[in-house]
């Protein structure tokens, strides 16, 4: 099992880069580096020039793959949610009781990230960290629709439909599945963030977990018989 997973790719829009980073030594070395710098200064501090320092290569190397840093990281953000997906596909497959696989969805999709030796050059859990500070910035921009369009996000919205359907399988009665499953998604984004940063918003914290709150979020709004 732990051979086949060594093979697996996880498959991301081709339209992210100009070359398939996976494809050489050079573009995984783009990638893994790119995550600790973006991770280390951010991603406003983080340029290509520095990057190109990093790995002592040249900056145009760099523009072989990818064509700016906005492609860069709508690619690392598209990798670390089809990385996700993968997980809740291969977790819950297996699973015949509705709620029970709801259950561990949610579970995973709220819980802290670990390493995954499958990808050598990718840290999952700075991977994370980026994502939770700097995923908006992917899609908070003039050209959201185009991009929409062009399928720039398509693994997210995948994602969220895949939890769309567990909802519905629970609660078929349930008046808004889609919002309550991209309320899970995007909020546990927001709840590490605040975790982090604001914690005096947020009862997440060492005793009370993400998927604590999301678990609970999430069952008691599909038992609930009536609506306003």
């Amino acid at each position: 099992m732990k051979h086949l997973l060594k093979t697996f790719k996880i498959a991301v829009n081709e339209k992210t880069y100009v070359k398939d980073p996976d494809s050489s030594e050079l573009g995984k070395k783009i990638v893994e580096n790119s995550i600790l710098m973006i991770q280390e200064m951010g991603f406003e501090s983080f340029t290509f020039k520095k990057l190109g320092d990093k790995i002592g290569s040249n900056e145009s190397s760099i523009y072989r793959y990818f064509e700016n840093k906005h492609k860069l990281l709508l690619y690392l953000t598209s990798w670390y949610w089809g990385w996700l997906e993968y997980q809740l596909v291969f977790s819950t497959n297996s699973i015949s009781d509705p709620e029970e696989k709801l259950e561990k969805a949610i579970a995973l999709i709220t819980r802290p990230v670990e390493m995954d030796a499958s990808f050598e050059h990718i840290n999952e859990m700075l991977l994370h960290q980026i994502v939770v500070n700097e995923y908006s910035k992917s899609y908070l921009t003039k050209e959201v629709d185009t991009e929409n369009k062009e399928g720039y996000f398509e693994i997210y919205k995948r994602l969220i439909t895949r939890m769309f359907e567990m909802i519905v399988a629970v609660n078929k009665d349930y008046p808004y599945p889609h919002s309550l499953a991209s309320t899970v998604l995007e909020g546990v984004l927001h709840q590490y963030f605040l975790r982090e940063h604001f914690p005096t918003l947020t009862d997440c914290n060492n005793q009370v977990t993400p998927t604590q709150y999301f678990t609970h979020l999430v069952f008691n709004s599909l038992k609930a018989s009536t609506y306003g």
